[in-house]
C-alpha cells in the first residue's frame, strides 16, 4: 500500500505538540509492516536546518496559487521513512513557530500559506508533481491540511482520503475577504461544504470530503458529537458517525524508555525503582527545591492553556503546600497563567518550580524523576504525558475525559485487587475535584507497597505504536475497498 501522510509538523523535524509526536512515530511504525509511507510537512526554517540531505526533486507550478514551490526529499531523522518538504520561502522560511510570530499572535496570512501547502499535497497525490509516485490513500492531519480531501474530491482518478482530528478546538476560520485571496472553487464556499457561520472553515473540508474521519480516542469520538464538545460542528460529525473512528495514539517506546533515555541522569526500569529515586532527586536539585526522597513530587508538562486546567492546579497550590508536596511545571502559554505559575514559584519556593518555555530533555528527567503527573484537562482528544508517565512509573492523576479517560484506570479497591489500577482520575474540572483526586493520590503514595503495585502495573501497559499501526491499516484497508467501489 502506499500511503501519503500530510501534517504541519512532524518529530524531529519541527515540533510544537503532540501531532508531531504522532506524525513522527506512525508512518514508522507503518513502514515497518512493509509498507510503502511517506510524510509531508511544509519546509520550515528549522526542519530545512535538520534537512541538510534533502535533495530537489521537483518543481510545482501550483493551481490557484501564483508562485512555485519547490519539493525537497530526504529521510525522516533516525528512520527508512521518506519525508518530502514543501519549499516556499515566502510562506515557511520565516522565524517563530510553524503557526504563529514570536510574540504569539498567529500569521496574518495562515490561510494562504496552508493553501499551498495543500496544493502541494493535491499534486502530490495527482502524481502531478512528476515523482512517478502516486498513493493509494492520503492521509490528513488537523486544519492545515483539512483543504486536501475538497481539492482531490473535483478529480474522478484520486486516492482515497482519511482526515484526523487531533483537537477540534483549531478549526483554521477565516473570513470571506481570506477566502476570496486562495483561489479556491467558489463553490467551497457554501453551508454544503467549508462556509461555517460566515466564516471559511478549513476544518469543515476534511469532516465533510474526507473518505472516512478519524480521531485520537474513542472516548473523544463520542465527546465530539456533543455541543459539550462539538465548538459547532457536532451536527455534521454525528451524522458522518458511521465513518468515524476513534484511535488512541500509541507512543514510541524507542523515545521515551527510561532504561535507555539520554536525556535522564540515571536509567532504570520496573526492577530497579532505586534508580528512580536518583532521577527525583537530580530533579529537585536542578530546579533548587528541597532534595528529599519521603518528599511528593508532582508535575505538570503542558501547554499553559485554560483547556489544559492550570488555573485549577493554581487553586491547590496551598493546599500542596499543605501537604508537603511540591510541584514542577515545565510549558508556556497564555500569559496570566505563566505568571500565576512564576507567583506561585516566587511564594513558595520550597514548593513550586516553574521552567517556562519548552525543553525536550527536560520533559524526559520531569517524567523519570516526578513521582505523580498531573493532567487535569477540561478536554484532551488523547494526550500522551499520561503514557508517557506509565512507562516512567510516574502515576498520573486525571480528568476522566477522551484519551484520559482510554488510558489511565483509575485506583479503586476493585481496580487494586485486579491489579489493572495505573492512577487516579476525577469527573468534574473543578478544584475541589482535583484537590480530592490528589489527596487520594498522596494517601496511597504514603502506603509504599499499593504505590509499588500502581507503579508496576503502570510500567506494564503497552501502548506502542505497533497496535494502533494495525488499526490504522485496516481502516485505510476498508477505506480503499470501498474507494474502489465508489470509483
Amino acid at each position: 500500500m502506499n500511503i501519503l501522510y500530510a501534517s504541519s509538523e512532524a518529530h524531529p523535524l519541527i515540533k510544537t505538540g503532540g501531532l508531531a509526536d504522532v506524525a513522527g512515530s506512525l508512518p514508522r511504525a507503518i513502514r515497518n509492516l512493509r509498507h510503502d509511507i511517506r510524510v509531508i510537512i511544509p519546509a520550515y526554517q528549522s526542519a530545512l536546518v535538520q534537512a541538510k540531505k534533502f535533495t530537489l526533486v521537483a518543481d510545482l507550478e501550483l493551481e490557484g496559487v501564483k508562485q512555485t514551490v519547490r519539493i525537497l526529499a530526504g529521510r525522516l531523522p533516525g528512520s527508512n521513512v521518506t519525508a518530502y518538504l514543501v519549499d516556499s520561502p515566502e510562506h515557511f522560511d520565516r522565524p517563530g513557530n510553524p503557526y504563529t510570530m514570536k510574540q504569539g499572535s498567529v500569521w496574518p496570512d495562515n490561510a494562504e500559506r496552508f493553501t499551498t501547502f495543500c496544493r502541494a499535497i493535491e499534486a502530490l497525490a495527482l502524481d502531478t508533481a512528476g515523482l512517478d509516485w502516486q498513493p493509494d490513500i492520503v492521509h490528513c492531519n488537523d486544519w492545515q491540511t483539512a483543504l486536501v480531501p475538497p481539492l482531490l474530491e473535483r478529480h474522478d482518478a484520486r486516492p482515497a482520503t482519511i482526515f484526523t482530528i487531533h483537537n477540534l478546538a483549531y478549526q483554521g476560520l477565516f473570513d470571506w475577504e481570506e477566502f476570496e485571496k486562495l483561489g479556491l472553487p467558489a463553490d467551497f464556499w457554501s453551508s454544503e461544504a467549508m462556509e461555517f457561520h460566515n466564516q471559511f472553515s478549513f476544518i469543515k473540508g476534511g469532516l465533510v470530503f474526507a473518505d472516512w474521519i478519524t480521531t485520537v480516542s474513542p472516548s473523544y469520538a463520542q465527546e465530539i458529537q456533543t455541543s459539550e464538545y462539538g465548538y459547532g460542528l457536532e451536527g455534521l460529525i454525528s451524522h458522518r458517525a458511521d465513518n468515524l473512528t476513534g484511535i488512541i495514539n500509541g507512543v514510541d517506546y524507542h523515545v521515551w524508555n527510561p532504561g535507555r533515555d539520554p536525556h535522564i541522569p540515571v536509567h532504570y526500569n520496573a526492577r530497579s525503582l532505586t534508580h528512580k529515586l536518583e532521577n527525583k532527586r537530580a530533579l529537585q536539585e536542578y530546579f533548587g527545591l528541597p532534595v528529599n526522597d519521603t518528599t511528593p513530587v508532582l508535575a505538570i508538562i503542558s501547554r499553559l492553556v485554560e483547556q489544559k486546567g492550570i488555573d485549577l492546579v493554581l487553586e491547590i497550590v496551598p493546599e500542596l503546600v499543605n501537604q508537603e508536596a511540591q510541584l514542577i511545571v515545565l510549558g508556556s502559554g497564555e500569559k496570566i497563567l505563566e505568571a500565576g505559575l512564576r507567583k506561585a514559584a516566587t511564594l513558595q519556593p520550597k514548593h513550586v518550580a516553574t521552567h517556562i518555555g519548552y525543553d525536550e530533555a527536560l520533559s524526559h528527567h520531569i517524567e523519570a524523576g516526578a513521582d505523580i503527573f498531573l493532567m487535569p484537562s477540561r478536554f484532551e482528544p488523547c494526550g500522551l504525558n499520561q503514557i508517557y508517565s506509565q512507562r516512567y512509573g510516574t502515576v498520573p492523576i486525571v480528568r476522566h475525559t477522551g484519551g484520559l479517560a482510554d488510558t489511565v484506570v483509575d485506583t479503586t479497591a476493585e481496580t487494586l485487587e485486579a491489579k489493572t489500577a495505573t492512577g487516579f482520575s476525577f469527573d468534574k474540572a473543578t478544584a475541589v475535584a482535583l484537590s480530592g483526586a490528589v489527596t487520594r493520590a498522596l494517601g496511597y503514595y504514603r502506603q509504599p507497597e499499593i504505590w509499588k503495585q500502581l507503579v508496576h502495573t503502570g510500567m506494564k501497559q503497552d501502548f506502542s505504536w505497533t497496535h494502533s499501526a494495525q488499526l490504522y491499516l485496516e481502516l485505510y484497508r476498508k477505506i480503499l475497498e470501498r474507494h474502489s467501489v465508489k470509483g
